[in-house]
């Protein structure tokens, strides 16, 4: 009787724990490793100088630009690149330091940066040229992002404390400005709805604001226990956060409220990249591995390490992973670590079984 009722109702698997049991089935079946399909190794001669900030594909997936500490923005054509031609299609010398890059899906040659100084700029990414320059914030801009359907329209955040959107039309003015009065480190719109922004601080809080409304927020999501550095909206319902309390969360954006709790990378101290796509979520980790989680999953799906054998491995060691990007619509990303190396990694799928023994 003990044995009956220890399995019986009383002892059933809640619907949650069911349904992740069930993806986890289907999405570990599918897939077995990231795959290293290219790579641009290291310099060695510069190490200081080569932490990659910030990867973006443009909306086709036919381009990708990177920037980061060494003050260039570099455009690679994809399919070149895993060619085994890693000669940029555009490179562009910067004043400053550059923390995050945005293309524009409209406007497909338009490309935003920011900087340490806290400049925002547009470029024309077919000649290289500065389209506008805007002297944003008083401190570090560390995020920007289009608006998904006013393509003129661009959002900004600072250690300054203030989100900023910029009508790039009117000669790069700000047309609205909120006050978080604490340091902004992400800012993103809603894919689907250009009213709504999500904003990630260092006071350990996410806020997402109807931007018609932007006195106060919409939802404040709480919980995280140290900066938010990133925020990346799934869909339109769904906004995963990361911070350096080494977790990820996923928030749902009908109620606000903390749907999954992620985690299984190292994130105490540095920015290490998010990118959300498909239903899956890749970051770095300050192990010098790229993660990758799916969004109802609370451990890794899979995980690969940027490490290399040999007698610079302590050395590699300190190393952290420093920008992730999606190829959109795609198993694969693009990554890059605090010493300039760049991967393309691919999720390859599961060996078929084996056909039966014949008898």
């Amino acid at each position: 009787n003990k044995r009956s009722d220890a399995w019986g109702p009383a002892a059933r698997m809640p619907e949650n724990e069911v349904e992740e049991f069930c993806c986890y089935l289907s999405v570990i079946s599918k897939f077995r490793k990231l795959k290293v399909v290219a790579e641009l190794p290291v310099n060695h001669t510069q190490h200081s100088g080569n932490i990659v900030s910030s990867i973006e594909f443009d909306h086709s997936g036919l381009l990708f630009a990177t920037a980061g500490v060494s003050k260039r923005i570099k455009v690679y054509d994809y399919s070149s690149f895993i060619g085994e031609v890693h000669f940029p299609v555009l490179d562009i010398q910067t004043r400053s330091k550059l923390s995050s890059l945005a293309w524009n899906n409209y406007l497909r040659s338009h490309l935003a940066s920011c900087d340490y100084e806290g400049v925002v700029n547009i470029w024309d990414a077919s000649t290289g040229q500065s389209l506008l320059e805007c002297e944003a914030h008083e401190k570090r801009a560390w995020s920007i992002c289009y608006c998904p359907t006013q393509p003129m329209v661009l959002a900004s955040g600072s250690d300054d404390g203030w989100v900023k959107l910029w009508d790039t039309n009117v000669d790069g003015r700000a047309g609205l400005t909120i006050d978080l009065n604490a340091n902004i480190c992400s800012v993103r719109y809603n894919p689907s709805d250009g009213h709504q922004l999500a904003v990630g601080c260092a006071d350990h809080n996410t806020y997402v604001y109807d931007l018609r409304k932007p006195a106060k927020p919409l939802w404040s999501c709480t919980g995280h226990q140290k900066a938010v550095s990133y925020v990346a909206y799934g869909n339109a319902q769904c906004l995963t956060s990361a911070s350096t309390d080494s977790t990820l969360r996923i928030w749902d954006m009908n109620t606000g409220k903390m749907l999954h709790r992620l985690k299984g990378h190292v994130n105490e101290k540095n920015f290490v990249g998010l990118s959300v796509s498909n239903g899956l979520i890749a970051c770095g980790s300050e192990t010098n591995e790229v993660f990758v989680y799916h969004e109802k999953l609370t451990q890794p799906l899979l995980r690969h390490s940027f490490q290399r054998n040999g007698p610079s491995h302590q050395h590699n060691a300190r190393q952290f992973i420093s920008a992730v990007s999606w190829k959109p619509g795609t198993w694969s990303l693009v990554a890059a670590n605090s010493e300039g190396h760049i991967q393309v990694l691919e999720m390859t799928p599961a060996a078929p079984p084996l056909p039966p023994s014949p008898h």
